[in-house]
């Protein structure tokens, strides 16, 4: 059993979220849905919070109300295998989000997550101190992040267009 798990507080949306979510990743599921009752500071009978499992890891959604908003000084990681596990996350978190410098990105409901390739952190951690310093400036230039674009820089050359 994992010892720490996130909780996301939402407004009225963590159901919602949490489907969105887990229809994303592999071995991701809602394992729990508590409703509000009656004399709670919900309307009785209302999602008050969803358990569900990310690729595996175990997160919490709340609906807490309009007094907290998520921000960027907390997001999520998302270990990316390939380019196309990043084109079609990016595709999907932002639809209805918006876009963010070097592979980060808010969802619809606010939440921000960093979609980043493998390959980022292996090309960053070459031992060659200019190659590793051109693919950090490549990545700075990025929204999404690009593997062939990050390859290019970190060989010195330019992309064929």
């Amino acid at each position: 059993m994992q010892k720490i798990h996130p909780m996301l507080w939402f407004n009225t949306q963590a159901e919602e979220a949490a489907e969105f979510y887990t229809s994303l990743f592999p071995d991701s599921r809602i394992t729990d849905v508590a409703r509000f009752g009656d004399g709670s500071p919900g309307t009785a009978g209302t999602v008050m919070t969803v358990s569900f499992e990310l690729a595996g890891q175990q997160l919490t959604a709340l609906n807490g109300g309009p007094e907290f908003n998520f921000t960027e000084a907390i997001s999520l990681y998302v270990d990316c295998a390939d380019q196309a596990e990043v084109d079609r996350l990016w595709e999907r978190l932002t639809d209805g989000g918006e876009p963010g410098q070097c592979g980060w990105l808010k969802d619809r409901f606010g939440v921000s997550w960093q979609v980043i390739p493998s390959a980022l952190g292996e090309l960053m951690g070459d031992p060659d101190p200019e190659r590793a310093g051109r693919v950090v400036q490549a990545m700075l230039q990025m929204t999404k992040i690009d593997v062939e674009g990050l390859r290019h820089a970190w060989a010195g050359d330019e992309p064929v267009a």
